[in-house]
Order: C-alpha cells, then structure tokens, then sequence
C-alpha cells in the first residue's frame, strides 16, 4: 500500500476528475477481500455504499485491514483511510487522529456528502478495534 504523504503529493497535484482516478485506483490497490468476510458484522454502519472492513492480526500484532465496498469511489475512500493505519501496532493506532491524517485531502470539498458520510464511521470502528487489541 502506498504511504500516506505519497498519495497526497500526488492528490494535490491533479485537478477533481483526477482525484477521483486516483480514488479509484487506490480502491483497485486494496488486498482482496473474500466474499465470506462481507457480513452484517463486518459492514460499517452510516454509509450510502456498502463497505465492509476486516481486522487481521499478523504474528507481531500489527493490524492489517481487509475492506470492500461496492462503489468505486468509496472503495478509494476506504483506502485512503486504511493508508493511514495498515500494518501498524494497535496501540499505534488508538493514538493516532485520523481525521487529522486525512483532512489535507480536504474529501468533504472534493466529494458529494454521501461519500463521506461514513468516514467517521469508519475511523471509529479502526479505533474501536485497535483500543481493543492494544
């Protein structure tokens, strides 16, 4: 997965259409997740699209998210926010502002309100799962 600061130099340098490419794309990039995972228990709540997201553990206790959804966009919302979490200790995780993370990507001007309508959602469950772990 690419880092952070290099989607965002990227994301700045494109105009809206653009950005919406490099969304998708980034939704592209995401490990696969298997249909058997997609459960009213790993789907996050408050979002128009369908997203589901998967918490796994590696050996050393670094988390590592598996995240779907049905809506391309969306997808690449989902893995902007995975970008600042994946394979990171869960303690790491639960002091980390994610929000904070993404605002340069300014999403709430560059998307319709029902795409970022469960970003919060979504973050909470990272944390949730992360604070849980720690």
């Amino acid at each position: 997965m690419t880092a952070l600061p290099d989607i965002l130099e990227d994301y700045s340098l494109l105009e809206s259409e653009d950005r919406y490419r490099l969304l998708i794309d980034l939704g592209r990039d995401l490990d696969p997740m298997p249909d058997a995972l997609k459960t009213d228990a790993t789907k996050v709540r408050g979002c128009s699209a369908s997203v589901w997201v998967y918490p796994t553990q590696a050996g050393d206790g670094r988390l590592h998210f598996l995240a779907d959804s049905n809506a391309a966009i969306t997808k690449g919302v989902v893995a902007l926010v995975l970008a600042v979490v994946q394979d990171r200790a869960p303690a790491e995780i639960a002091a980390m502002d994610i929000a904070a993370a993404l605002a340069p990507f300014n999403l709430a001007r560059e998307l319709s309100s029902n795409r970022t309508q469960g970003i919060p959602n979504m973050i909470a469950l990272v944390r949730q799962t992360a604070e849980r772990l720690a």
